[in-house]
Order: structure tokens, then C-alpha cells, then sequence
């Protein structure tokens, strides 16, 4: 079974190649505006009818036409991805279902090219854009080697614009890596949290980096400096603001920009950490989508980056073999790990405290309910641990790496996660 992967440079070039890459960018936005526009004015339009309008686009405007051909039919996808989602989600159940009508957009960031209106140099560290837009041969900075990949592998190229340059991705179909590792005959579940990025069921609690809150006074100067630099007057006569303007946006990008990939890579290395140390990982299948519309917690459930951090357990659980479940929530802060009864507490409550004598920390009592669901869910019979400090040892019926490899399979087709490698984690 062959999969994707994406591989991404930065690219190197002049300042009228940059200027011909926004006008690529902006004739692709073009394009996806105008089918969309062709969908809501007309009855019965399918992705075929949208493929077939980009010709009429290039016929009647000069710009569409000196874009890549397979360009403007990447760009009419985007146009049918949006409206495709729109239809899943009219048929979903979920309370969200209906919504996501598909808008127009008034900015892009990236372009697509298929298999043609690219060819790369003989060596693999240039590319030219050979279509009329005049973008030319753009150096590509970076560390991965395109000659241990043959061409016709490479299924798309992206054009990308970010606030620190421009970017040049190449979507490979490869045959996923196996990624032989030994049985740790280990299990853990998980409790992401705001006071430490998760506690698991061993009693570990993963300090929270809090990236945006630390390069927060950071931002909040240039963002200081962009304020003062905007002009009411340009704006009330319809004029552009000016290039000093324009440059502290940019910085602005820049240090949001940083954050980001400061969050996504804690996510990964953490992600990563997780699974090699284990077989099993159980989960709370959280909304973020909900959480975050308490405005008290919204920014720090954002900083915290669970999102990221669910999608790259998923990601390398299914690359290393092993099994990841994403449990429901419900109760796992105030079922009582050790008798099971509900002790209702408030957020400000940090410690679980029981009538039957149990006293742990409220994230850590969460993460041995979050095991013991994680494991009843891929077919595990034991009994309940009296000792919430041995979540995976002796009082389990069965041993638990041969529960654990014979179960992989099952587990898959009974997580929908699993099969995908894309659910976010809350």
C-alpha cells in the first residue's frame, strides 16, 4: 500500500521571480473563485464540468491563460474540495453538520502544479517553472536528496508564500517505511492538561513549553510598532499603506511564524518519545473545537498545541506498529481510579480525593481511567489495579505484550484514527 509524503525547500531567487510566484498565486485564486462562483450560479455542476471551465477561463482572460494547465485544474480542485466538504458535512451528524458553506477568498499563499509545467536540473537542486508566468529556475535550499526519488514518484509541486520567504513542496507517492521496534510490553494513557502538556498513567507529568505565552512580550512590541506605523488617512482615501507598514507585518508574521513551528516540533519529538516507549496509547478524544470557546482558557488551550501533538502520536503509532485508541472523555477527572465511584470536583480542583482512601493528582487519576478504557477497548480482561502506581505490571490477567501484538490489526479497524493518521488531538 503506497502512501505520500511531502518535502519541502526553501527557494532562492530573484526579486522578479518572487513578484511572477504572487501573480501564480493570485491567477490560481482567480481560478478557484471563478469555479466556485460557476457551482453556486449553476444546478448539477459537477468536478468534471469545473475541469472543463478552467479552458473556458483561459480563452477569455490572457493572465489565466499563461498558468500551467494542470495548475488551473489544482486550483478547481480546491474549488470542488471545498464544496465536497461542504456536502460530508450537510450529511454528517455531527452538531456541526451544514455548516462550512464554501466562501470566496480574497488571499492565497500557495500555487500547485502537476505533473508538468516543472522540470527539475540534473543534479535535483533547481527547478524551473516553464509555464508563461515568467517564475524561471528557482535554486532549492535544504537538506533532503530528490535523486533518491525517481520523477514520475513526484505527483505535485506547490509554490508556497510565507512570512520568512518562499517555499517549494514536493508531494512524493512512497512506499511507507517499516519501522521495525522491539515490544516494550508497556502501556500508558495519557491527560493532556494547561498546567503540565499531559500527565500519564505512571505518574510522569511532560512540562508545558507555553510557547506563545513566553514570546508573547515579544509580539505584543512589534505588534505596538505595527499600530503606530498604519495610517487612518491612507485607508479613509483608499491608498495603500506604507512600505514601513508593510515591513513591520512582516515581523509580526515572522515571530507568529516562529511560534508555530516551535509548537509543532515539541509536539513531534514528545509524539515520538511516546510511542518508542510503548505498545499502547490511550487518549481522550477531546474537541478542541468546543473547548476553546471558553474565552478564559481559549488562548492557553491554543498555546498548549494538542492539536499537533494527537495527529503526530497517530502518525508515528501507525509508522512503528503501534496501537494508539482514542477514548471518550466523559468522567475520566472524577471516576475514582481505584473504586470507580464519581467525585464531582471543580477545574480549580487539582486533587482527586475518594472515600475509599484514594488521594492522587486529578491529571494522574485521570490518565489510569484513560488506560484502563484504552484497554478495554482493543479486548483487554483484567481486573481493576488496587495500586493506581502499577497502571501496567502484575495485575493484569494476561501478559501484556502478546495482548498487545496480537491485537494491532484489531485495534485499527476498530479506530477509525488509526486508518487515517490525520484526527487532530484536542
Amino acid at each position: 500500500m503506497s502512501s505520500t509524503t511531502v518535502i519541502e525547500f526553501k527557494v532562492k531567487g530573484k526579486k522578479e521571480q518572487f513578484v511572477a510566484i504572487e501573480e501564480a498565486i493570485r491567477t490560481a485564486l482567480f481560478i478557484r473563485n471563478k469555479c466556485l462562483r460557476l457551482w453556486m450560479d449553476g444546478k448539477n455542476v459537477s468536478q468534471y464540468d469545473l475541469n472543463k471551465y478552467c479552458k473556458v477561463l483561459a480563452a477569455e482572460y490572457k493572465f489565466a491563460d499563461e498558468l500551467n494547465s494542470m495548475a488551473r485544474q489544482a486550483a478547481a480542485e480546491r474549488a470542488w474540495s471545498a464544496i465536497k466538504r461542504f456536502f460530508d458535512n450537510c450529511k454528517a451528524t455531527h452538531p456541526r453538520g451544514g455548516l462550512g458553506y464554501p466562501q470566496f477568498r480574497k488571499h492565497g499563499r500557495s500555487v500547485e502544479y502537476k505533473t508538468s509545467g516543472w522540470k527539475l536540473s540534473e543534479n535535483r537542486k533547481a527547478i524551473t517553472i516553464t509555464d508563461k508566468k515568467g517564475i524561471g529556475k528557482l535554486k532549492l535550499i535544504g537538506t533532503y536528496d530528490l535523486n533518491y526519488y525517481q520523477i514520475d514518484r513526484i505527483k505535485r509541486v506547490r509554490l508556497v508564500k510565507r512570512a520568512d520567504g518562499y517555499y517549494c513542496q514536493f508531494v512524493i507517492q512512497i512506499e511507507p517505511p517499516k519501522v521495525e521496534t522491539e515490544p516494550t510490553n508497556r502501556a500508558v494513557g495519557l491527560d493532556v492538561g494547561l498546567a503540565a502538556f499531559y500527565t500519564d498513567s505512571t505518574g510522569y507529568a511532560e512540562p508545558n513549553p507555553k510557547f506563545y505565552r513566553e514570546g508573547e512580550k515579544r509580539l505584543k512590541k512589534l505588534q505596538r510598532r505595527l499600530s503606530r506605523k498604519y495610517s487612518k488617512e491612507r485607508k479613509l482615501h483608499k491608498q495603500p499603506q506604507s512600505s514601513n507598514y508593510h515591513k513591520a507585518r512582516n515581523r509580526v508574521a515572522r515571530q507568529h511564524l516562529k511560534i508555530s513551528r516551535q509548537r509543532e516540533e515539541h509536539a513531534k519529538r514528545v509524539a515520538r518519545c511516546v510511542i518508542q516507549s510503548n505498545d499502547l496509547v490511550a487518549y481522550e478524544d477531546l474537541k478542541v473545537r468546543n473547548l476553546v470557546k471558553n474565552h478564559c482558557l481559549a488562548k492557553s488551550i491554543n498555546d498548549a498545541g494538542w492539536y499537533q501533538f494527537r495527529q503526530w502520536v497517530e502518525r508515528f503509532g501507525q509508522k512503528m506498529g503501534k496501537v494508539t485508541i482514542a477514548v471518550p472523555p466523559h468522567y475520566t477527572s472524577q471516576e475514582c481510579s481505584k473504586c470507580g465511584t464519581i467525585v464531582k470536583k471543580s477545574l480549580s480542583t487539582r486533587t482527586h480525593k475518594c472515600a475509599c482512601g484514594c488521594e492522587l493528582d486529578r491529571d494522574f487519576n485521570a490518565a489510569i481511567n484513560i488506560l484502563r478504557r484504552g484497554l478495554s477497548t482493543v479486548g483487554h480482561t483484567g481486573t481493576l489495579w488496587d495500586d493506581p502506581l502499577n497502571a501496567w505490571g502484575e495485575g493484569t490477567a494476561t501478559f501484556a505484550g502478546e495482548i498487545l501484538y496480537e491485537q494491532v490489526r484489531s485495534a485499527n479497524q476498530e479506530s477509525p484514527s488509526m486508518t487515517s493518521g490525520e484526527c487532530q488531538f484536542n
